[in-house]
């Protein structure tokens, strides 16, 4: 049975997709794009105080290795051979910071989430020092100044953690995003691991620049972090290195896309004016612009989409990043404990159909696109007697949709070409409730892949396609077409815009809520 399962399957392709939230292996076949097994982990975060978001980086590792170690027994039940997994690829969340030493392989500090605010006086210093007429930043990165971005992560560690200061002074320190943590670790670490990012992890630091795909002298200096701490560079589909131990050791390690860049190749958006939004613990809508940086009016980002090989060319990105999403479900089940499973809030929304008048703007780490506002903090409003938990939860999946409605408006006005449908892909897609509700607010189709799983996808074709590994191809004729599910716009366009204009006021209520915080700094 195994021989006639091997011969059928031919080549396998094994991701590691490491979010904020969980980490998951999944395993396709590279002829077909079909899940054959995964397995997922959940990771804890720490919030050491207000505003603070922190992980363990060596959890993050471990859950890896589960994660590879339980997806291999579950093949081996199902008769499949794992020495036919041939390409690991690596997707993962993005700017989140890790900063480790070379010599043991331990870190120097929890790793600084990207939803992490302690750096807020640091932006606020530095931007004093930008020139109003020449904000270089902007202009070499495509991102503005904000806490959202690692280069201000590694500064406040510099600043404040006297471990990581002796460490640089002695060439022991290296930096990374998670996808360097990783990949340094699971080709060796401290014996010859590989210290490497890809151009789309490089271009949310804002030390990278997206024209000369380099580390950027300039904004290294502005941001006072050494050169010799930063991995190299290299294209999302190549081989970095590999594996150095577990069951797949021995197998290259040949594709690397930040998450939101993973799942914009998952969903074959090759072309330019193509669109997906993802919904993860945050909401990213990333629309792709072809060969040319196209810079914003509108509060959106520009960057890296993609580069599938060192001799491919790039392509770029415009990007509407929303910090809270699934992160709100997770906050009602965590902190408020109205509901006991993610999978509970669509039973309390379902039981109401309604908000019934109540707003929830989960501002917790600030308002990210299109208003980049960081004195924001989360509101609920419109409250009366009547209102009970049913309303809250159904208002947070509202919040969803109406902060993808503010980011695709602004999409729409820089592209000068309305999306006719929404792609969509992440865990809260299996929401329906969710899903019939974005299509309400933004008033057009919404189009999910019968698979979700296309930020493991898209890793998993960049390692698959890899020069040297080849068993995926990229041809459009040879990418097989994907089932669908439709969600059509089921009530009147004025009612939809009604509630969008509510919901508009109940942002300008949210901002402006705190000033800088004394509690930023402070020597741990």
């Amino acid at each position: 049975m195994a021989a006639a399962n091997k011969a059928v399957l031919g080549p396998l392709v094994g991701a590691v997709d490491q979010g904020t939230s969980s980490t998951r292996f999944l395993v396709f076949n590279s002829k077909t794009a079909e899940l054959l097994s995964h397995h997922q982990v959940e990771l804890k975060q720490e919030f050491p105080k207000e505003g603070w978001v922190e992980q363990d980086p060596k959890e993050i590792l471990n859950s890896v290795y589960e994660c590879i170690e339980k997806t291999c027994e579950k093949l081996g039940q199902l008769n499949i051979d794992i020495s036919n997994i041939k390409a690991i690829g690596v997707s993962n969340q993005r700017e989140t910071t890790v900063v480790w030493d070379k010599l043991t392989g331990e870190p120097l500090y929890n790793a600084v989430v990207w939803l992490d605010l302690r750096t807020q006086s640091t932006v606020e210093n530095l931007s004093k020092r930008i020139p109003g007429n020449n904000n270089f930043v902007k202009s070499k990165t495509g991102l503005p100044l904000s806490t959202y971005f690692s280069a201000v992560k590694p500064r406040w560690l510099l600043d404040n953690v006297r471990k990581v200061q002796k460490a640089v002074e002695e060439e022991r320190a290296l930096f990374g995003t998670v996808d360097s943590w990783l990949i340094w670790c699971l080709t060796g670490g401290a014996n010859g691991g590989v210290h490497c990012t890809d151009v789309t992890n490089a271009s949310r630091t804002m030390l990278f620049n997206i024209h000369s795909l380099e580390w950027d002298k300039e904004l290294c200096e502005f941001f006072e972090i050494p050169m010799k701490i930063l991995p190299n560079v290299r294209s999302s589909s190549e081989i970095y290195g590999l594996m150095k131990a577990g069951a797949l050791e021995g197998v290259p390690i040949s594709g690397c896309l930040g998450d939101q860049s993973a799942a914009l190749v998952g969903q074959m958006c090759f072309q330019d004016g193509q669109a997906k939004n993802t919904y993860g613990t945050g909401c990213f809508l990333l629309c792709n612009t072809g060969r040319k940086c196209v810079f914003s009016e509108h509060g959106l980002l520009t960057t890296v989409a993609y580069k599938l090989g060192r001799d491919k060319p790039v392509y770029y990105a415009l990007e509407g990043s929303v910090a809270i999403a699934g992160a709100v479900v997770r906050w009602l089940r965590d902190n408020l404990g109205i509901i006991k499973t993610s999978e509970e809030i669509e039973k309390l929304a379902k039981e109401v159909g309604t908000s019934y008048g109540c707003y929830f703007v989960p501002a917790f780490s600030g308002l990210y696109a299109p208003y980049w506002e960081p004195s924001a903090r989360g509101i609920i409003c419109g409250l009366t007697q009547f209102t009970n938990r049913c309303h809250i939860a159904f208002a947070a999946l509202e919040a969803v949709c109406f902060q993808t409605r503010e980011i695709l408006d602004a999409m729409n006005r820089d592209c000068g070409m309305p999306l006719r449908h929404l792609q969509v892909d992440g865990g809260m897609t299996n929401n329906k409730i969710l899903m019939q509700l974005q299509a309400d607010i933004l008033y057009i189709p919404v189009v999910k892949p019968s698979m979700p799983e296309t930020t493991a996808l898209g890793a998993a074709m960049a390692a698959g396609a890899a020069e040297g590994v080849g068993v995926w191809s990229l041809d459009p004729e040879d990418l097989s077409a994907v089932t669908v599910e439709r969600f059509e716009p089921q009530i009147n366009a004025e009612e939809s815009e009604i509630r969008y204009s509510t919901w508009k006021k109940a942002v300008m209520k949210s901002m402006g809520w705190v000033t800088t915080q004394s509690s930023e700094s402070g020597m741990p």
